[in-house]
């Protein structure tokens, strides 16, 4: 069990992995940054001068019940953000790099089987009955055409 774990741990996937998380807190910090400070405010400016931002009060007054549509707005563009540049950065080589190992793994021809002993014998001796049995033709036509010509003479 112990072996195993440690296969685990040194094939690569796991340091893989832990460089994916360490990059993707970074990137995340990144894009939060962005939409914090350059997003929210184009947001908010949209919902007017007197308001807090895009979004109402349920309780006029009582800024706990405002609910903040620019707050969501920026959290689904923090989102896409971040997908399209895990999507584009990572899947996207990552699949162009499996679909050519693929290719290269994969032999263009596939090798004949070969054929068994006894079904090899087998088509020998069909040929050789088929080249004899032409023989004979061969040999039956001959003799008839000599046999017409000697009784036409």
């Amino acid at each position: 069990m112990l072996k195993g774990f440690k296969d685990f741990i040194l094939r690569g996937n796991v340091i893989e992995l832990s460089i994916a998380v360490v990059v993707g807190t970074a990137f995340t910090a990144l894009v939060t940054a962005f939409t914090t400070h350059i997003v929210n405010p184009i947001i908010a400016a949209a919902g007017g001068v007197q308001t807090e931002g895009l979004g109402f009060a349920i309780w006029p007054g009582n800024s706990k019940t405002f609910v903040n549509i620019g707050g969501v707005i920026t959290a689904f563009v923090t989102f896409l953000i971040t997908a399209a540049v895990v999507y584009f950065i990572f899947v996207a080589p990552m699949n162009k790099i499996n679909s050519l190992v693929k290719s290269r793994l994969a032999t263009a021809d596939p090798e004949e089987e070969p054929i068994p002993a006894d079904t090899a014998l087998l088509a020998e001796i069909r040929d050789l009955l088929a080249q004899l049995a032409g023989t004979d033709r061969e040999l039956t036509a001959a003799g008839s055409s000599a046999k017409e010509s000697e009784s036409s003479r």
